[in-house]
């Protein structure tokens, strides 16, 4: 049997991707508390998140959401991490800025054990990526648009997006405002 390039890549790009969701669910998380919600994406929903990434682009005025919705066009699948904000219930930490966790819910306030939590998840995905050669881009854009979307569940305030390409050259590399995929 013959495979081409396309499908082998598009079934590794799944494959990578369902590793990343695992490195990032297994990630250290403070307190030992999991409120992250991880998924992956292609197909007709993929579409979606790239035409609302350009749609934020004509609201605000944002060129680099519009460029980032061609990278998604470009990429096999996109891994979407987000975290619910959820205080983890310690007295005087403080990081968020409100005392402790009262404080913190009082004002509306991000935990930011929550947040650093997904970021520490989302450095273990990407390097999974990186282990396995495809080219991906952390995105504040994707995750706004994701939120937008109602992709992740409730409660999920703060997401991102990593797509996955396979290509001779990487999608994500000419970068500035002024290079918008179409």
């Amino acid at each position: 049997m013959i495979y081409n390039n396309i499908e082998a890549e598009n079934n590794a790009a799944h494959h990578v991707a369902e590793l990343m969701m695992a490195a990032a669910r297994t990630a250290p998380k403070g307190h030992g508390i999991d409120n992250l919600a991880i998924i992956m994406i292609d197909g007709a929903e993929k579409d979606k998140l790239a035409d609302e990434m350009r749609e934020i682009a004509k609201e605000t005025g944002e060129d680099f959401l519009a460029r980032d919705g061609g990278n998604i066009d470009a990429s096999s699948v996109v891994v979407l991490l987000g975290v619910k904000n959820s205080p983890i219930g310690l007295s005087n930490c403080g990081f968020c800025g409100f005392g402790d966790c009262a404080g913190a819910v009082k004002a509306g306030a991000n935990c930011a054990f929550n947040i650093t939590d997904l970021g520490i998840a989302i450095g273990s995905a990407v390097s999974v990526a990186a282990d396995h050669r495809f080219d991906n881009r952390v995105m504040f854009s994707a995750g706004k648009a994701a939120l937008a979307l109602g992709y992740l569940p409730e409660g999920v305030r703060v997401a991102f997006g990593v797509p996955l390409s396979a290509s001779g050259k990487s999608v994500f590399f000419d970068r500035n405002p002024g290079n918008v995929m179409k």
